[in-house]
């Protein structure tokens, strides 16, 4: 009887972290909205920096704590190949979101959820919103790969500001065919004085 009740619990508190994740993106006009998919991801993606921020729906982090490469996990089903993508959805400022959504970070044929072993098109970039351009929207996303092994054959030059800036994410699912979202998670940023 415990173990069932145990079970219960279990499958309410997924079901209630599935309809939050759902929840925070409408909310917060990432999808829909800001970010054209067709539909939000359902499961809550892990994020902690090495600093100890945590990524929860929208909190509120530093630039400061975020500079570092997070530790990013997720329920991953056995032998399925992930790409996982970070994206700033609000440059250079959410009211002209001009040059957005800038690819933060691209990882594609993660196995499983160890994304050491995926191939890192992007290398990671944490944020750094302009100054007084109010909060950015920092987006991750996880995708499943359809079809196995993605052959990414794009230049890139994670140095050049070009390459990260106008990214198309609906281009990058419909081109990898990656279907939609499963995971994500988001946390706001702005670069301002703060008084804490």
């Amino acid at each position: 009887m415990k173990s069932i009740l145990v079970l219960f619990v279990v499958i309410v508190l997924n079901c209630n972290a599935s309809s939050d994740v759902e929840k925070a993106f409408e909310e917060n006009e990432i999808i829909p909205g800001s970010l054209p998919l067709k539909v939000s991801p359902k499961k809550f993606l892990n994020v902690v920096y090495p600093s100890g921020a945590t990524v929860r729906l929208g909190n509120d982090l530093a630039p400061d704590d975020v500079g570092s490469v997070p530790k990013v996990t997720w329920n991953a089903e056995e032998g399925a190949k992930y790409t996982l993508l970070f994206i700033d959805l609000d440059a250079p400022s959410r009211k002209y979101p001009c040059i957005g959504a800038f690819r933060h970070w691209l990882v594609v044929n993660i196995p499983g959820n160890d994304v050491q072993k995926g191939e890192e098109v992007v290398t990671y970039r944490g944020s750094a919103p302009t100054m007084s351009s109010g909060y950015h929207r920092y987006v991750f996303l996880v995708f499943k790969q359809c079809n196995g092994t993605i052959e990414y054959n794009e230049t890139f030059d994670s140095n050049a500001f070009e390459y990260r800036a106008k990214t198309s994410t609906p281009e990058l699912v419909n081109k990898y065919r990656l279907g939609d979202p499963v995971f994500g998670n988001f946390y706001i940023a702005k670069n301002e004085f703060r008084n804490d």
